[in-house]
C-alpha cells in the first residue's frame, strides 16, 4: 500500500522517531542504521546502509526520499562511501509518508523483540510505488515497477 519494503518503512520511522527531518541538520548516517537496527531490523548494519544509500540516490528513485550529503555513489555502479563519511536527513517527500502517522491513522505491530511497536504501513500522501517504482525478489516471484 505505501510502496516500501520492511527495511525501508523501518528506516524511514527510525528517522521520523528521533526528528531527523529535512528542516534539520544531517546526522552521520550511522545513526539512522544504528537505530533502525537496534529497535526494528536486526538483520545487519549493511543491508540497512544500502538501503538507505538508495533511498538518497537522486538516479534510483524519482523523488528521492532522504537528502544525503557525501559520496552515495553513482549510475556507473561506484559504492557509496562508508556511514561514518555521510550524513543523511529525511527529504521533504517523506514528509508526506510519515503525516498523520501518530494520530492512530495506520495499524502498528510488536517488533522483533516485543520491547517497541511499528507501523505496519506508512500513511502515504503519495502513490510512492508509482513514483518511485519498485522491484525484487521473494518467494520466487520477481517485481520491476520503474518509477514514472
Amino acid at each position: 500500500r505505501d510502496g516500501l519494503k520492511p527495511v525501508h518503512r523501518r528506516i524511514l520511522y527510525a528517522m521520523h522517531e528521533t526528528g531527523n527531518t529535512h528542516d534539520k541538520p544531517y546526522r552521520k548516517s550511522a545513526r539512522p542504521v544504528g537505530d533502525t537496527m537496534g529497535k526494528y531490523h536486526p538483520h545487519g548494519d549493511g543491508a540497512i546502509y544500502d538501503a538507505l544509500v538508495r533511498m538518497a540516490q537522486p538516479f534510483s528513485m524519482g523523488l528521492k526520499l532522504l537528502d544525503g550529503q557525501g559520496n552515495f555513489g553513482s549510475m556507473d555502479g561506484d559504492n557509496a562511501a562508508a556511514m561514518r563519511y555521510t550524513e543523511v536527513r529525511m527529504d521533504k517527500p517523506a514528509a508526506f509518508l510519515l503525516a498523520d502517522i501518530d494520530k492512530d491513522t495506520v495499524d502498528f505491530q510488536d517488533n522483533y523483540d516485543g520491547k517497541d511497536r511499528e507501523p505496519t504501513v506508512l500513511p502515504a500522501r503519495f502513490p510512492n510505488m508509482l513514483v518511485n517504482g519498485a522491484g525484487g525478489i521473494a518467494v520466487g516471484m520477481a517485481t520491476n515497477i520503474p518509477p514514472h
